[in-house]
């Protein structure tokens, strides 16, 4: 479950940006996985999100908010839930915010 008390609150300022995401008129099965897919199909549904991820405006903005409301699932910003763990177990996403 993601952690919503690091989120910045319910001013619609603050979620703007999710109106101009590319995945926006997109399924969402493309970002999470369903249960039990493995193998090949897991990684080319993987790659496809990723894919969208990268031409889109605001991919900054949505791997920031992933990161900080520790999103548990799906595709985020280009970021998958292994690759986004990686970034908060290693500590590299509070040592930048920290800079």
């Amino acid at each position: 479950m993601a952690q919503i008390s690091r989120l910045p609150g319910a001013y619609d300022h603050h979620w703007n940006w999710q109106l101009r995401g590319s995945c926006r008129n997109t399924g969402t099965s493309l970002f999470f996985h369903p249960a039990g897919e493995r193998g090949p199909a897991h990684d080319e549904r993987e790659e496809a999100a990723k894919a969208v991820c990268g031409g889109c405006p605001v991919r900054v903005e949505c791997r920031r908010y992933a990161l900080a409301a520790r999103e548990p699932y799906g595709v985020w910003g280009g970021l998958t839930e292994d690759e986004r763990h990686r970034l908060l177990a290693g500590g590299l996403v509070e040592r930048r915010t920290a800079a």
